[in-house]
């Protein structure tokens, strides 16, 4: 008999999404990422937390409008907790023509997942950590859970175009998620709000 195994899932947000993006998958945006970490379980494998790492954009207002109508989706849904990191404009300059520009770029992500994965395995919130992530940056936080609680699991579960060859070392075992497994855990199209108001899937993501 297969005893039940208590999982834990932790989904770094935009390397999901640029995951997606670069295969051209726009119309399965409008993820249900708490019903994505059911889809990835085994059957003797029981959901606990499903953690999603992102920070709110900057730049363009139709992007950040977007993405406010999915955190908002998301936070409808209840299906996952919303842990946020942050965008900071750095500076850039071209080697070839001196050009200067403000790059923003998402900060926090790996370290909030890190510190989440550790957190829960010194208090025992899991026995099989599925991280979705190709970030080779996770690699110290694998280790050292590996080394200091050694009776658990890590698994990564890849974003299309993800694969990190650095975390495949590290893990227990990895898989790729699949175009299937995104398209059958989406969000409904409409979503009523406790406020009388709906939010809907963007015109851009269908």
């Amino acid at each position: 008999m297969i005893m039940s195994e208590m999982v834990s899932v932790y989904l770094d947000g935009f390397n999901l999404y640029f995951g997606m993006r670069d295969k051209g998958w726009r119309n399965l945006y409008w993820l249900d990422v708490g019903v994505l970490a059911q889809e990835l379980l085994k059957p003797h494998q029981v959901l606990g937390a499903t953690k999603y790492f992102t920070a709110r954009i900057s730049g363009p207002n139709s992007k950040q409008v977007r993405q406010a109508a999915y955190l908002s989706a998301l936070e409808e849904a209840r299906h996952c907790e919303i842990i946020y990191g942050r965008y900071q404009s750095s500076p850039m300059q071209c080697r070839k023509c001196g050009g200067r520009w403000e790059q923003a770029q998402e900060k926090m992500t790996d370290v909030n997942i890190a510190v989440e994965m550790l957190s829960d395995a010194v208090e025992n919130a899991f026995d099989t950590a599925l991280l979705v992530s190709g970030d080779a940056d996770l690699v110290p936080a694998v280790r050292t859970i590996r080394r200091l609680f050694p009776a658990k699991r890590i698994v990564s579960a890849f974003p299309p175009g993800r694969v990190s060859q650095a975390l495949r070392k590290e893990v227990h075992a990895h898989f790729i998620i699949g175009r299937h497994n995104l398209a059958k855990c989406q969000l409904p199209e409409s979503i009523a709000r406790a406020r009388g108001t709906t939010l809907t899937r963007p015109a851009a993501w269908r």
